[in-house]
């Protein structure tokens, strides 16, 4: 049901990584720190850092569908929060002087800078990335101002999670203007923190957004949630736009 839900709105990925999908559909991502046999069912560590997925990708993402299973109480309070960030507000609020660098420039994004920074986390199940999956997904450039496909108003596209540097600039000028782009965007008046209940279904919009998932809870607290990646390759056609 999952599956067939989210792809009403574009295509879905399958994880570069080829781990812990749905044996059925390869599309279903598992995220979960339950372990059977001693072995691990889902991705532990999925998101804990802010990030937009597939910004490292030529294709970028519209959207993620989440379907929380088994949610970890502590004190009869959900732990695994996931935050959200507000781009379409993080742009119209930059400095005037920031916004002129970046309106006609383009970053670099990489998936192995996430998953790098992920892997060596005390306690990570994730391998390092094979040369074949890094050849999967190499670096890739994107705008750093889009024009959302459905709001039509301006976005600031970089995160932390993904964002290396801003092409064509000098290197010490594009660390500072994205060290202060990374603060700047995660302002507390640009942030929503989702509690999550048993049977949540959560969709969200990648394009205007950065999400968090909090890592609050320990390993004897399991969690269960299944994910769906849904592509952009829709959502900027005039047919689907005017469809939906």
């Amino acid at each position: 049901d999952l599956k067939a839900f989210a792809q009403n709105f574009g295509g879905l990925e399958v994880n570069v990584a080829n781990s812990f999908m749905d044996d059925e559909h390869p599309e279903v991502m598992i995220l979960s720190n339950i372990k059977e046999n001693g072995k691990p069912i889902g991705l532990a560590d999925a998101g804990q850092d802010w990030h937009t997925d597939m910004s490292y990708s030529k294709d970028i993402a519209f959207a993620n569908v989440l379907y929380g299973i088994k949610i970890p109480r502590r004190n009869g309070v959900p732990l695994g929060c996931t935050e959200f960030a507000n781009m379409h507000k993080a742009y119209e609020d930059l400095p005037d002087d920031i916004m002129q660098k970046i309106e006609d420039r383009t970053a670099t994004h990489d998936f192995n800078k996430f998953w790098e920074k992920m892997r060596r986390e005390k306690g990570s199940t994730r391998p390092p990335l094979t040369p074949e999956q890094r050849a999967k997904k190499p670096p890739v450039s994107h705008p750093m101002v889009m024009t959302h496909p459905i709001t039509g108003k301006k976005v600031l596209y970089a995160n932390p999670g993904y964002t290396m540097k801003i092409d064509g600039m000098d290197p010490e000028e594009s660390d500072e203007i994205l060290k202060f782009l990374f603060e700047h965007q995660l302002q507390d008046k640009y942030r929503y923190k989702h509690l999550w209940s048993e049977n949540d279904v959560i969709m969200w919009d990648n394009i205007g957004t950065l999400h968090n998932a909090v890592a609050d809870y320990g390993p004897d607290e399991p969690r269960l949630i299944k994910r769906c990646q849904v592509m952009a390759d829709k959502v900027f056609d005039f047919e689907f736009k005017a469809m939906a």
